[in-house]
């Protein structure tokens, strides 16, 4: 029988091991889709271990906020994290109102990632940033549509109750219509924040249609590395969100419920790594179109929950 103590150490050792590994499972997935053998499931670790044994190279134009970027930007996804509930448990930390405190988290790395950018004086990096932070109005306010839906069906305002609140109290009729709309927003949300296909490619190496790539052209070693880690970081944290929504069961035993809560979130990688392979990148002039859907859903599964 797990123990208090043993379940925070499992939600801090999870937090801190499982992203880079759900990166892994969606560039395998990808590959399979297209009949390649694909990189090993641990290639992320070990890109990681390379870029931290690696020299970093810093422009001269460049001043203490490039080098801050994605020490903040990891640092910021790190600790939304221990807001975040896990499967059935409960948020190492938790307080009313710590949902706002949860999504200005990621927009504070977001802010020093673009700042970052930004600093270089590249003009390709500015053109990036702008994109980023465009987007990302669009995204934050479907974002913040999906936490005032789970408030209005939870009735609480901090994170573990709310996204613990269709497990505790199953949902029919209407309340359940709302779930599978916000349900839909937030996987365009998950995709948009952390630039996955269709709103952008990880893999591409062209700079005048790259979002999240071009901002982080410049930086090398540790620094990137800490880059890569904390956008995997992000996109765990909001698969955990978008699983609390399409999969909100209990078995009833910690330990099961800590292997259900891997293998959802080994099913979202896989879901993700499906959308890469089938669907083409869209043209960034459409790009605001779907995140703008994306809150439209959003908002009809909030009038929903008035009804």
């Amino acid at each position: 029988m797990l123990t208090d103590g043993s379940t925070l150490l499992i939600h801090v050792v999870l937090l801190l091991v499982a992203p880079p590994l759900a990166i892994g499972v969606i560039n395998k997935t990808k590959a399979w889709f297209a009949g390649r053998r694909g990189p090993p499931l641990l290639q992320p670790y070990y890109d990681l271990l390379r870029l931290f044994r690696k020299e970093m190279v810093f422009s001269e134009t460049t001043t203490w906020v490039f080098r801050a970027g994605p020490i903040v930007a990891t640092s910021a996804a790190l600790v939304a994290g221990m807001l975040m509930p896990f499967g059935s448990f409960d948020a190492p930390v938790r307080f009313t109102g710590d949902l706002v405190m949860f999504a200005y988290l990621l927009a504070l790395g977001r802010f020093f990632t673009a700042a970052a950018a930004l600093d270089t004086g590249s003009a390709f990096e500015g053109m990036g940033a702008s994109r980023e932070v465009s987007f990302a109005c669009l995204a934050e306010a479907s974002l913040f549509t999906v936490f005032v839906v789970l408030v209005r069906l939870s009735g609480a305002l901090s994170l573990t109750p709310m996204l613990h609140a269709p497990m505790i109290a199953p949902v029919h009729g209407l309340p359940a219509a709302a779930l599978f709309l916000v349900a839909v927003g937030l996987i365009v949300v998950l995709l948009a924040e952390n630039a996955r296909i269709p709103i952008d490619d990880p893999n591409t190496h062209l700079e005048l249609t790259m979002i999240h790539e071009v901002m982080v052209l410049d930086h090398s070693g540790p620094l990137f590395g800490l880059v890569e880690y904390g956008a995997a970081v992000k996109l765990f944290l909001v698969g955990a969100v978008l699983l609390h929504i399409v999969s909100p069961f209990t078995l009833g035993n910690r330990l099961l419920d800590w292997l259900s809560f891997a293998a959802g979130m080994g099913a979202i990688a896989i879901g993700v790594g499906i959308v890469e392979s089938t669907m083409a990148r869209l043209r960034l002039r459409y790009v605001p179109s779907l995140l703008i859907a994306s809150f439209v859903l959003c908002l009809f599964g909030f009038v929903l929950t008035l009804a």
